[in-house]
């Protein structure tokens, strides 16, 4: 009951941050069955393969302990001599199995679960120990799972093998009465037969559990939607934090922004609402560039450091919320308003001269697409 309201808390699927850290610490799916079936199916087909030559090699080990005379046999060092030939061909003849089988036990986890290596496992863990949670284990779903998983190995497998070796039963009682070589034979075509069935069995059972561990695994990976927000603000951070962050970045963008008015060339501005910063250097720019702009008290501040620095102020409603609406900081002004930029700085450069000349110069009045001023079109009346 424990374990069914634990499931029924847990909820939404695992994160890939969840998975990635079972992962690490080498909880991933995977099937001993189905390991079991694909090592025993490496070794049968290498018997089946080796078959013509492991029935000789078998023939050469009987023959060896077979074969010697009285003398040998009276003598102190035969049995050793021939418990030392017997192993070399012993060796010789279980190499293969061995050098296969172990090189499939290596491959077959990667191909359930893919490759892992993690001395999590290995830690000593205090409660692996406590009775009272091995009891738990035992009556929870996957206890009962692995009871039935083993039945069902004992039920399939017994079966496929006492089939195989009552059918057989006639060739093995009399394979002891006929020639050695034939006995040989026939013991290697039983168990060969045997093996295949046996492996064929146990690879039904693995794929079954293989099914069920991946379908345990990801409900032992199901996730609360407490635990999800907390990944999520252990990932992407606290959201006061961040938003902590962003004002701090947007006050040192708005610093470098203030700190690029003094060498701006113009101010452009409607009375209250709009200011941008315009920087033009023919040998290095295309095009003059905004170097700053602001609404309100931005744009209150950003004609107070405007004048303070004495760089010019001019008034040209439309074009500055054109501007402001069209161009970020630090972009050149598009196309379109080239005509209406170049009149304002036409207008600053004559006011310099006319100010060493005393002479009046007239405000520009720069014509702009009212398109260009997106959602921040002039009230009605003003211009």
């Amino acid at each position: 009951m424990a374990e069914q309201n634990h499931d029924q808390e847990r909820t939404e699927q695992a994160t890939e941050k969840r998975l990635r850290e079972a992962r690490e610490k080498g909880d991933v799916p995977r099937s001993r069955d189905l390991s079991a079936a694909l090592v025993t199916l490496a070794g049968t087909g290498t018997l089946l393969a080796l078959r013509p030559w492991l029935g000789t090699q078998f023939r050469d080990l009987m023959r060896i302990g077979l074969d010697y005379g009285r003398q040998q046999a009276m003598g102190d060092a035969a049995i050793g001599t021939a418990m030392a030939a017997a192993g070399s061909e012993a060796l010789k003849l279980l190499a293969p199995l061995f050098g296969v089988a172990l090189l499939a036990t290596l491959l077959s986890p990667a191909l359930a679960g893919g490759f892992t290596f993690s001395t999590d496992a290995l830690t000593p863990k205090p409660e692996r120990l406590n009775p009272i949670e091995g009891v738990k284990k035992l009556v929870s779903l996957r206890g009962l799972v692995e009871l039935g998983k083993s039945m069902l190995k004992v039920i399939l497998i017994g079966g496929v093998l006492t089939m195989v070796l009552w059918n057989s039963r006639g060739r093995l009682l009399g394979s002891g009465r006929g020639d050695v070589h034939d006995g040989i034979d026939t013991a290697l075509d039983v168990i060969g037969h045997a093996a295949v069935l046996f492996a064929g069995a146990l690879a039904v059972v693995g794929l079954a559990d293989m099914l069920w561990q991946r379908f345990d695994y990801a409900r032992r990976m199901r996730m609360t939607r407490q635990e999800q927000r907390d990944e999520h603000k252990e990932t992407e951070g606290n959201p006061e934090i961040r938003s902590r962050v962003r004002g701090m970045q947007q006050q040192m963008a708005q610093r470098r922004m203030m700190q690029a008015i003094p060498k701006a060339d113009v101010v452009v501005m409607n009375p209250t609402h709009f200011a941008v910063a315009l920087r033009y250097d023919s040998d290095n720019m295309r095009a003059p560039r905004v170097v700053a702009k602001g609404l309100d008290l931005v744009a209150q501040r950003i004609r107070s450091v405007a004048s303070q620095h004495e760089v010019p102020l001019v008034m040209a409603p439309p074009l500055a919320r054109a501007l402001y609406h069209t161009t970020r900081i630090g972009q050149e002004i598009p196309a379109t308003l080239y005509a209406a930029v170049a009149q304002v700085l036409a207008y600053v450069y004559r006011v310099h001269e006319a100010a060493a000349q005393a002479d009046d110069v007239p405000p520009p009045n720069p014509s702009v697409d009212p398109q260009l001023l997106g959602p921040y079109q002039l009230p009605e009346g003003e211009h």
